[in-house]
């Protein structure tokens, strides 16, 4: 197994490689708007995933895949070259679809702020289903003070416990 720094140091170093090439070396006219968002690659050193997103609609997204799948081979010796490993990592490309994952976390959030809207809307406008005041309230002595529980204010003797020390 590799040091995660050293793995974690290379695929930065693909991500770059791979970006500046793209943009210098491919001159594939099926090439569209594109961007190297991340590159990961195994503890091994031997296969890299490298993630790209294209500015554009689905068939922009197509042909983008398949000048990068044409140029793989190019990409991958100079990549190897570039990171002087015993063995070539092969690379992989895959289409990262975080702009359309934003976009449905949008929806929801946006979904949710209007329901919290509508039920604010209702609680506004509802009422109690039964009481007020679904507790009963006991009307007190008037003549006895708060707390006590004889009408002198002075506490019994009943009040405390009997029977020795209870714990």
């Amino acid at each position: 197994m590799s040091d995660p720094a050293k793995v974690r140091r290379h695929a930065e170093r693909i991500r770059e490689l791979v970006a500046s090439l793209v943009r210098s070396q491919i001159k594939d006219p099926r090439l569209g708007m594109i961007t190297i968002t991340d590159a990961r690659i195994t503890a091994d050193l031997r296969d890299a995933t490298v993630f790209y997103t294209v500015l554009g609609d689905a068939a922009a997204q197509a042909s983008t895949a398949a000048a990068l799948e044409s140029a793989k081979g190019m990409l991958r010796s100079t990549v190897g070259k570039a990171l002087g490993l015993r063995h070539s990592p092969t690379l992989t490309f895959v289409l990262d679809d975080v702009q359309d994952q934003v976009k449905h976390i949008d929806d929801l959030l946006a979904a949710a702020r209007n329901a919290d809207a509508e039920v604010q809307r209702l609680a506004a406008t509802s009422s109690y289903a039964g009481d007020a005041q679904p507790y009963r309230v006991e009307d007190e002595d008037e003549d006895a003070p708060a707390g006590d529980s004889a009408a002198g204010g002075e506490p019994t003797g009943d009040d405390e416990p009997r029977g020795g020390d209870r714990r």
